[in-house]
């Protein structure tokens, strides 16, 4: 059994789940733990984190896959992740990914995602954002990906786009 904790709520659990099937990899053997917002990452008591800590011997799980949004900051929240891995004493067994634009450093899981898609079709996405009231990252992250489900009903996400490579090393390296 493998665990991959990850910020937000369903909407990246989804996207994990489908990315995973694309892989060939059993989703069935993944545990899920949704962390929420990005300061619970960080916060040791966190209730996930004691779930994570029972279920380990329970049931058993060998490795543990941390996917946390870069935000504003690559390196702040790589340190800060690398930090709370080993206070968790979880590094033996424990990866991470930082979603976020592979050029920029900067953004999301949704800012992977845009990065993923053609220039013409990205700067239409990021014109309407910037010309919408929408101001609150929980809002702007929502918003972009309806406008993404709903412009690629058919094929929503182009995992063999090379931004999406490094996670799907470590999901594979999960299963490994």
């Amino acid at each position: 059994m493998y665990a991959i904790l990850h910020e937000g709520k369903s909407i990246d659990k989804s996207f994990f789940e489908l990315l995973l099937d694309n892989l060939a990899l059993d989703k069935n053997s993944v545990r899920f733990y949704g962390m929420g917002t990005k300061s619970n990452f960080f916060n040791k008591e966190h209730i996930q984190y004691k779930t994570l800590n029972d279920d380990i011997p329970d049931t058993p799980i060998s490795k543990v896959l941390f996917i946390i949004d870069a935000d504003d900051s690559f390196e702040d929240t790589e340190n800060k992740l690398k930090k709370m891995i080993e206070n968790l004493k979880l590094n033996e067994i424990s990866d991470f990914y930082i979603a976020c634009n592979q050029e920029t450093k900067t953004g999301y899981l949704e800012s992977l995602i845009l990065s993923s898609i053609p220039q013409e079709q990205k700067e239409c996405i990021e014109n309407f954002l910037d010309c919408s009231a929408f101001k609150s990252k929980e809002n702007h992250k929502s918003i972009l990906n309806e406008i993404y489900k709903k412009a690629y009903p058919n094929a929503p996400y182009d995992f063999t786009h090379a931004n999406f490579d490094e996670l799907k090393a470590k999901l594979q390296n999960l299963f490994e």
